[in-house]
């Protein structure tokens, strides 16, 4: 159940996590960092097709293609003014720093024009704590760590169309604590299944196309959870909770001028309205005076959100300049947003650079700035403003091709 908060703390952690809106990570590459994820159609240069499109590993040159890489995330501390009604509430969550280890390979054309990848990356995830009441009455901690190992398999149907399918292998860990006259400790893990799908064409060699969806995984947490009244234990045992990480629908068009610059637009669909209620289960009954606080579902119920990402590629003899632009709007309603989930719209900018230091060897990096919009909020849990909930990432890699 602590794994399995953790899960629930990847609906807090969306409040200032270093994901678009909810608590997913779109960047999960040097080129997506550095593109705002704008890699979608345009992505037969790169390793990272495998995960992006992976439709587009037919169009890459028949070589291996392996690429590796770090992405480092400061998440700053996001600020609750509750003055409006009660005076003094000026409170900060704690500043976050982690690093994300990304992985993705291409092999050379197999039998029949078939290619195949696969992506080691971390696709969702959360980190939220706060030190101060009110907020650790409902989140002194929630954080969720997910891995994704996702191979891939794509057909050539013809030279300028490709048809692509992947399983999703997501292994999950999430922690959940509150501190208050009744309080919790709960943590779980998970592995579980999806797949995704993608197809890729280019009808001129300027002009391409890209879709791809990813399915609804729902992490099925499972751990113990402790439940405590002042400081006596009056639950120690068994728990359990169920998290979506949504169905993902990107549609994307990329233009290219004289073989050196490329514009590419993506719209993207969260399918976030899979997550109607947050509901932890217990192994046995927890004692009567715990309900309804710790045991009755959250309502959640939150909305399909849009994305919109720009990205632009220039290409010279040894160098590749990248920039990105997003517009992210969150899933969630005002009435359904709390310490744990304090999230809202935002934009985000970035910038990179790949050099080529031999013909098969390329370094590069990255950097992207988040900035959500503040929000102020009145619902049955807050009655104040969030504010300062952005996120800094940078990325270093190195790729390589035999």
């Amino acid at each position: 159940m602590k794994q399995l908060v953790k899960v629930t703390a990847l609906s807090v952690v969306v409040a200032s996590s270093l994901f678009a809106s909810g608590y997913k990570i779109p960047e999960t590459s040097l080129n997506a960092l550095a593109l705002g994820s704008a890699n979608v159609a345009h992505s037969s240069k790169s390793a990272d097709c495998a995960y992006y499109n992976p439709a587009n590993m037919s169009f890459m040159q028949d070589e291996n293609s392996l690429e590796v890489g770090v992405i480092g995330v400061y998440l700053s501390p996001t600020n609750y003014d509750g003055a409006r009604t009660q005076e003094g509430v000026d409170i900060d969550a704690k500043s976050e720093r982690f690093l994300l280890p990304t992985l993705h390979y291409v092999s050379g054309a197999l039998a029949q024009d078939f290619h195949i990848g696969f992506s080691m990356v971390v696709p969702a995830g959360l980190t939220k704590r706060w030190s101060e009441s009110p907020a650790v009455d409902r989140a002194k901690e929630f954080s969720l760590e997910v891995v994704e190992f996702n191979p891939t398999l794509s057909y050539s149907i013809s030279k300028q169309l490709s048809v692509a399918f992947g399983v999703r292998m997501l292994y999950s860990k999430g922690v959940v604590k509150s501190e208050s006259s009744a309080s919790r400790d709960m943590e779980g893990e998970s592995v579980d299944f999806g797949y995704n799908l993608a197809l890729a064409y280019k009808p001129t060699s300027s002009l391409e196309f890209g879709v791809t969806y990813r399915s609804n995984v729902d992490l099925t947490e499972e751990g113990d959870a402790k439940l405590y009244i002042g400081d006596a234990t009056v639950y120690d045992g068994g728990s359990s909770v169920t998290i979506p990480v949504p169905a993902l629908l990107n549609v994307a068009l990329a233009y290219s001028f004289n073989d050196a610059t490329t514009f590419e637009f993506v719209y993207e669909r969260n399918y976030w309205s899979a997550y109607d209620k947050l509901d932890f289960n217990y192994r046995s009954t927890i004692p009567a005076i715990l309900q309804p606080s710790m045991d009755d579902p959250i309502t959640k119920d939150w909305k399909d959100s849009n994305a919109y990402r720009f990205g632009v590629t220039h290409k010279m003899e040894k160098y590749t300049f990248m920039g990105g632009f997003v517009i992210d709007k969150t899933a969630i309603r005002e009435e359904n947003v709390s310490f744990e989930l304090p999230d809202a719209d935002s934009m985000a900018y970035s910038v990179g650079v790949r050099y080529a230091m031999e013909k098969n060897l390329e370094f590069g990096v990255a950097l992207l700035y988040s900035k959500k919009e503040s929000r102020d909020v009145q619902n049955d849990t807050v009655d104040g403003e969030f504010s300062n909930a952005n996120v800094t990432m940078a990325s270093v890699a190195m790729a390589y091709k035999f």
